[in-house]
Order: structure tokens, then sequence, then C-alpha cells
């Protein structure tokens, strides 16, 4: 099982070096979790959601009896791993025979590859599938051979399907969901609640989202907390929504939330994505005859990787703000959390954020004023209007 939070490998330096993924998913969090680790982020993981097992989901066995007992003329397989459940809950259940043979009766459709290679494994050939994976080709396809009066089953798999069982009922289909696997809140909310926190404190630089589901299922969470004015606050500006397709990300879209998304709509892609868009959002400032690149929880000195305390990271975020310029010990203090009024606390974070970066002359001490980065001369000047 993935651990709620994991750090990368010391050793090992990648495009995520530095950075904080937050990974929402329930289902194949292990692999994204991993992926991510590899390119050297840290991860916190937090499942929005949790699966009902389909052996103890009674809608999913209504739903298969009924298909059953009363053929329909089509059925739409969605996904690969929603179609293999299905056929081994039948089977469970003493139905697999039974379901297997109604469904070599009826217009089978697969979305994509997947999805055909489950349906033949399973000893059945499908009637078609489009080759863009898109449910608006199935749906168009569906509607030029016309559904009027036709019985057609969906295989729902926890994402909305916007417009499409709307758009078949309205052209005179009769529509029945087989909700092959259905989604509840996590047992244990604590994992969501600390993401939520990180987010809130800039604690993380990205989510990524993997289904609708989990997205709608984290800001219901963030509203009950009412902490949600202060996530999308967070996504708006700070914490990079990172959503696998165009369907995850709509609640997030509902919010006014914009988000990144790859063009393949894989876990691969996904963390691609996100190797190029967090090095590019980061500062790079060329100070002291070094390239400074300051990251979410560690900094780039010359492209080698130096983990920074929370108080250190908030302290420089705040002297980057204005390079070169003087900022105030008083404004440093406000920036480090928690510290109350103690300007104390801000030369004991700047110490130890010099030994992190393990370079002294980095940030300077302007005595009886504050600190300030010092920037090489030549570009100095290009921040003086900052």
């Amino acid at each position: 099982m993935y651990d709620e939070q994991q750090r990368p490998d010391p050793g090992r330096q990648g495009p995520l070096a530095g950075f904080t993924v937050g990974v929402t998913a329930a289902r194949r969090a292990d692999e994204l979790g991993a992926l991510l680790q590899r390119r050297g982020a840290a991860v916190l993981h937090a499942p929005a959601l949790r699966i009902v097992p389909l052996a103890d989901d009674s809608e999913l066995l209504a739903a298969t009896k009924d298909l059953i007992d009363q053929a329909p003329d089509v059925v739409v397989a969605t996904t690969a791993i929603g179609f293999r459940g299905w056929v081994e809950a039948a089977d469970g259940w003493g139905l697999g025979e039974s379901l297997l043979d109604r469904l070599r009766q009826v217009e089978l459709l697969a979305r994509g590859p997947k999805v055909k290679g489950a349906i033949r494994a399973a000893g059945l050939t499908e009637e078609w599938s489009p080759s863009s994976e898109s449910m608006a080709e199935v749906l168009d396809r569906l509607l030029e051979e016309g559904v009027e009066d036709r019985r057609i089953a969906v295989q729902l798999h926890g994402e909305p399907l916007p417009g499409f069982v709307e758009a078949l009922r309205a052209a005179g289909a009769e529509v029945v969901g087989v909700p092959v696997y259905r989604w509840m809140p996590p047992e244990d909310i604590g994992p969501v609640d600390r993401l939520l926190d990180a987010a809130v404190s800039r604690g993380l630089d990205a989510i990524t989202f993997t289904s609708a589901p989990a997205a709608a299922s984290l800001l219901n969470r963030a509203e009950e907390r009412g902490l949600l004015p202060e996530l999308l606050a967070a996504l708006h500006h700070d914490v990079l929504p990172a959503c696998v397709g165009p369907v995850t990300a709509l609640p997030l879209q509902a919010h006014g939330v914009d988000t990144v998304q790859p063009e393949r709509f894989r876990l691969g892609p996904l963390v691609q994505l996100l190797c190029q868009e967090l090095p590019n959002r980061a500062r790079s400032l060329p100070i002291a005859g070094h390239r400074v690149e300051i990251r979410g929880h560690a900094v780039l000195v010359d492209g080698d990787l130096k983990p920074v305390p929370p108080a250190g990271m908030s302290l420089l975020r705040a002297l980057s703000r204005r390079p070169g310029w003087v900022v105030a010990r008083a404004e440093l203090l406000r920036a480090l959390p928690g510290a109350g009024r103690d300007e104390h606390a801000v030369e004991t974070a700047m110490a130890r954020l010099r030994t992190a970066l393990g370079a002294p002359k980095l940030i300077q001490t302007v005595v009886k004023r504050g600190y300030r980065l010092a920037l090489d001369p030549a570009t100095d000047a290009k921040y003086a209007d900052v």
C-alpha cells in the first residue's frame, strides 16, 4: 500500500526534485506515486474516494440481472478494468455465463483499445470501437444509427458522461446505467484533511486528479471545513491543478479553476506535463555568482538540490519577491508561520537557511535594516523597479 507521504530517493535528482505533488487517486495511486517519485518529487497521497467492491455492490447485481432478463440492443463498454470487474463479479454471483451469453447477442461497442482487449479476453467480439477513444464519437455513431425505442446499456465508471445519456434519451432511447464501480467518501478522512491543509498553506506545488469524482470530493470536503475560498485561491495562483483529461477537470472548472491537461489522457503524459510545468514556474535568479532556482521545498544552487526547512523557504520566497532589495526583519517575521513577535526567530531561521543553501554569501545582512539577496551586479538593475 502506498504510504500517505513519500519522499524521493535522496540520491536521485530529476525534473521534479524539490517539488511536492498531491495525489488524490484511489485507483492506480501506487503507479502514479512511483512515476512522480522516480522524477524526484515528494508525494502526498490522500485518496479522496474509495471504490465500492464489486462483489458487494447490490446496484451492479440488480443491473446485471435486469440485462440478462431483458436484453438491451446495445451495450457500451467504457473501461477495461470496469468490464473485467463486471464479468468477474457476475462469475462470483453465478451469473457469469448468462451475462456473456447475453452480451454475445447485442451490439457491443468499446470506447477504446484497452476495452477491446478486455472484451476479447472474455471471449467476446466488439461490433465497433472509435479510433479517438472518445465518448463523443460513440455518441455520434449511435445517433447516426438511430436510437429511438432502442434499449442501450452504458457501463458507468465513476466519471460523469456529460450530455451522453441525456442526448440518447432526448433521441428516444431507453438508457440503462451499469454502475461497474461506485465511489464513496474515504473511510479515513484524515489524509484528505492533511492534503487540504498543505494546499491552503502552499505546502504543495501541484495536485493531480485522475477522476472527476475525486476532484468533486476534495472540493466538497473543503466546503465542509470552510476552506473552499482558501483552496480555490491556492489553485488559482500557487498550487497547480493537473487533471488527466477534460472530463476530470469539470468540477474544478465549475468553480472557475483553470487546469492543465496532457494531450493523451494517461498517467505517463500527466507526469511528463508536470515535469514541464513545475520547473517553468520556479523562480530562477543569478545570485552571488550562482544560479539559484527556488522550488517548493528545496532550492537548486548551480543544479545541485539543497533541501531547505519550511521556515527557510518562507524567508527565501519573501526575499525573492523583491530580489536585490532590502527586506526588513519585521516583514520577514510576518512571513514566518507561527513565529510570534520575536525577531530572533528570523535570525535563527536565516542561519539555518544559509547553512542549507551551502553558500552563505547568497543572502546579505544589511545592518539595522534586514536582509537582501545578493543579485549579480549585471542583473541588479533589471530588478531595481520590481
